[in-house]
């Protein structure tokens, strides 16, 4: 008998009356809320306006979810579409089942639609949500506690995750958390990204692509701990492969983006709002967003007017000076 593990909850959804709340999607939820709230804060810090995570965010997290069911659907179709199944159980998203892969990709999609709409460019919001996204995957991951899945293979460290109910014709018992791995792994892949930002100065898409590599890097490792059904591809799951695609995809485009674009964008939005260096942006770099053409215009004709003036105000000093001058020299002459 196991000293200390940790239980599972003895169902996964609260009834509110007529209203069921089940603990995967309350989950989710609050994860959401999370990352707009904290990519709102760090949207106003690098130049943007306050609400404008959260109106994109209206398209980004329908598309992330429905990017999310796919991906599961289709990678673990005989779920829902062998013999015995039924196949009206693909909607049922709140029983779990979203895939990350699917979730990230959709969701940029809907990103994507939102920053075209705002005139905004998508890799700096990109940069301000990552962290916002790690944190909510961290959040979210605790549903499946309540689902009881995706646990690991049997252990009997103390803290073992204790499964009372297996839908996969397993039997009871104590298994490695994997969700509470995966959580804690994301809360650190956020941390290490606001740490990285601070440092570094990290922007077109830089703060993302961080998030992703290092996102890949634990949920590889975790992901090979799991015992639930999979496809495997020379001795691999499948998810294990997408996490090493994925993650020499973001590491070839830090280093490539490095290069062709060192550095952070200016004010991201029209409407300068203090950055997070506690200095305000004045303005917007040229060609990274609506106005930039003209804040560069600006600036150079006010550059030229300072220059025009300096120049005036040497002749004039220099003239009065050449007249002082032939002022002495007339009045020598008269006294001699």
């Amino acid at each position: 008998m196991e000293l200390a593990y940790i239980p599972s909850p003895s169902r996964g959804v609260i009834h509110l009356g007529p209203i069921p709340l089940r603990g995967y999607a309350f989950c989710i939820i609050i994860g959401v809320f999370v990352a707009v709230w904290l990519g709102n804060k760090r949207w106003i810090a690098r130049g943007g306006r306050a609400g404008t995570v959260a109106d994109i965010a209206v398209w980004a997290v329908p598309f992330g979810l429905i990017g999310g069911r796919l991906y599961h659907v289709i990678t673990d179709y005989q779920l829902y579409f062998s013999d015995g199944r039924d196949w009206v159980d693909a909607f049922k998203i709140w029983e779990g089942g979203l895939g990350i892969w699917g979730a990230i990709a959709f969701g940029a999609l809907g990103a994507w639609i939102g920053c075209r709409r705002r005139g905004i460019p998508l890799p700096a919001y990109a940069d301000a949500v990552a962290p916002g996204i790690a944190f909510a995957q961290a959040i979210g991951r605790w549903g499946n506690w309540f689902n009881q899945e995706l646990y690991g293979r049997e252990t009997d460290l103390p803290w073992a995750l204790h499964i009372t109910s297996t839908a996969d014709g397993r039997m009871p018992g104590y298994y490695h958390p994997t969700f509470l791995y995966e959580s804690l792994w994301c809360v650190g892949v956020a941390l290490l990204v606001i740490w990285a930002d601070r440092r570094f100065k990290l922007g077109h898409g830089r703060a993302f692509a961080l998030y992703v590599a290092a996102y890949c890097a634990g949920r590889f490792w975790i992901e090979y701990m799991r015992v639930d059904d999979a496809h495997h591809f020379l001795g691999l799951r499948l998810n294990n492969w997408t996490a090493l695609f994925v993650f020499l995809l973001a590491v070839v485009y830090i280093v490539v983006s490095a290069k062709k674009r060192p550095g952070r964008e200016g004010t991201v939005e029209p409407g300068a709002q203090p950055s997070d260096d506690g200095t305000e942006a004045k303005s917007v770099e040229a060609g990274d967003g609506p106005g930039g053409e003209k804040a560069e215009i600006a600036e150079n004709t006010d550059t030229d007017k300072a220059e025009q003036t300096g120049e005036a105000g040497t002749s004039e000093k220099a003239g009065t000076s050449e007249d002082r001058g032939a002022a002495g020299e007339a009045e020598s002459a008269r006294k001699s």
